[in-house]
């Protein structure tokens, strides 16, 4: 938590469950990263969270945007990026939408299958496309190889098929995985683009882009590597199997851009023991899978959490949401302890959590209204 979010919680004790997101570290994320790689263009994901501030601050910025949907590309248009700063990089698109983008000018677009290729040749004649290939994505919290990208033999064939649909075959692209904790996964997948470029290359086909996709982390409980490392290992990459002659490069991120920029905030409901000889205490909040936290599911992301007793003597938990649905319990095995002290009406803490909540909160699950959103 920055000490910006701390000082703003602390004076405006906003209503729970809320999120702060603090635009300057979204800001400061973003120039490491073109530190990192000054010569690639940042495309960011916002999927992650697409708060209409953050959007503004990054298009006055520069960066450009990976949108998932027509929606998404609007909110970027809206922001204040221009067309050309936009891909389309949703493997899965309504004809409509890839429609209403290319007469907005959107003219870069993704693929992975021959019949998105046949849409896109219907609907956006003459733009740019690139494939997306499935690759290894060994150390990621989140792999996402299994319902994206195809094998470097049906790459290939698309590729030289796109010219005749009257495309522009344009680059390749991967996603090593969500939360990526080194860039291993990313050097192992240049290499594999790197053969496919040479093979469309003897084949007549000079692609110019490569997209390295996103999975670049965000801290929560263990230590990561530091950005700086992930571009000195992805430009060593680079330079290896592409030489002097290196395509232009796109990066995707997402959580690696807000997911350390904000913080929840939320009321502890009900501190309850469900039988007098199970020692765990049940913990309720006032948010919980169905209001943004569904990265917790399975306990896969798991949060710092602060609480105004920490100090004291701690026991075991399980920290559940409020709603009627017993899948709304957000960690059961990850042993984690609080603060015997802890009790109804506290507030606690769950730190970077700026990626992946505000999108995920259903519209009122039970009554219960998403988290307010609140960017400083």
């Amino acid at each position: 938590m920055t000490p910006k979010i701390a000082h703003y919680l602390q004076e405006k004790h906003p209503a729970t469950p809320c999120i702060v997101v603090d635009l300057d570290k979204v800001e400061q994320n973003y120039a490491d990263m073109r530190a990192a790689f000054p010569a690639a263009r940042i495309f960011y994901a916002l999927k992650a969270n697409p708060g209409r501030p953050i959007l503004q601050r990054l298009a006055a910025l520069g960066c450009a945007f990976d949108a998932a949907s027509w929606e998404e590309i609007e909110m970027c248009l809206a922001a204040g990026a221009t067309p050309d700063r936009i891909s389309f990089g949703n493997t899965i698109k309504k004809a409509s939408a890839i429609r209403r983008a290319r007469a907005a000018g959107i003219d870069l677009f993704v693929f992975d299958s021959p019949e998105e290729l046949e849409k896109i040749a219907e609907n956006a004649p003459g733009a740019r496309v690139f494939c997306r290939l499935v690759v290894a994505t060994d150390g990621a919290i989140f792999p996402l190889a299994r319902k994206f990208g195809t094998g470097t033999d049906m790459a290939l064939e698309l590729m030289h098929r796109a010219p005749d649909l009257g495309l522009v075959p344009y680059g390749l692209s991967f996603h090593p995985g969500s939360q990526q904790v080194g860039p291993e996964a990313h050097e192992a997948a240049i290499g594999q683009v790197a053969m496919l470029f040479d093979a469309l290359e003897h084949d007549g086909i000079k692609l110019k882009m490569i997209n390295l996709g996103g999975g670049f982390p965000s801290r929560y409980q263990d230590e990561i590597a530091p950005i700086a490392e992930f571009g000195h290992g992805i430009g060593r990459a680079l330079a290896f199997h592409f030489g002097n002659d290196q395509p232009e490069v796109l990066l995707e991120p997402g959580r690696y851009m807000v997911g350390d920029a904000a913080a929840i905030e939320t009321e502890v409901v009900l501190v309850s023991h469900r039988s007098r000889t199970d020692p765990l205490r049940w913990v309720y909040l006032d948010i919980g899978v169905f209001g943004g936290l569904n990265e917790a599911v399975d306990e896969n992301t798991r949060y710092l959490i602060t609480t105004p007793h920490d100090g004291g003597p701690t026991g075991p938990v399980i920290i559940a949401g409020p709603t009627c649905d017993s899948a709304d319990t957000l960690y059961e095995k990850s042993n984690n302890r609080l603060p015997l002290a802890l009790k109804s009406g506290d507030r606690v803490r769950f730190h970077s959590a700026g990626a992946y909540v505000t999108t995920y909160a259903t519209n009122g699950f039970n009554g219960f209204k998403p988290l307010d959103e609140h960017y400083i």
